[in-house]
């Protein structure tokens, strides 16, 4: 991660995608509006346009790895993402494993007395935000 430039994390869905971004510093994450399309095209550019807007250094994907380990057809569609985003982006994409996000993140929303409704259209983002606190702690 570079020093003094934010950090944006996606968490990919079919229909809605989770965003997060870092402070300068790295220190604090803060949730974004996630992008709701089923358009790969239109996704890319909410992408690209949000990294620019945040002036993000990096963005991190998250990469929905089957428990072993191994990819998935979920995977797959991810790395073409991330193909993509490399290809439309001038700052570093990574991904990120993101194994667990989503339960953990269902485990704090079911905690906070969230309805399953309101759960649901809260889950991408605060996976996005859980990879990104992964990411920084492990590259802080």
């Amino acid at each position: 991660m570079k020093s003094g430039r934010r950090t944006l994390a996606v968490d990919y869905g079919d229909r809605r995608t989770g965003l997060a971004v870092s402070d300068p510093t790295g220190i604090i994450v803060q949730p974004l509006p996630p992008i709701e399309t089923e358009d790969l095209e239109e996704l890319i550019e909410r992408i690209v346009q949000t990294a620019q807007e945040q002036e993000a250094g990096t963005v991190v994907v998250g990469m929905p790895l089957r428990l072993d380990g191994t990819v998935g057809s979920r995977a797959e569609k991810t790395r073409k993402l991330i193909e993509r985003l490399r290809a439309s982006l001038a700052v570093s994409v990574e991904e990120w494993d993101e194994r667990l996000t989503s339960a953990e993140a269902e485990e704090i929303l079911r905690q906070a007395g969230l309805n399953w409704r309101k759960r649901k259209g809260k889950l991408d983002t605060v996976a996005a935000v859980l990879i990104l606190r992964s990411y920084l702690q492990a590259n802080g």
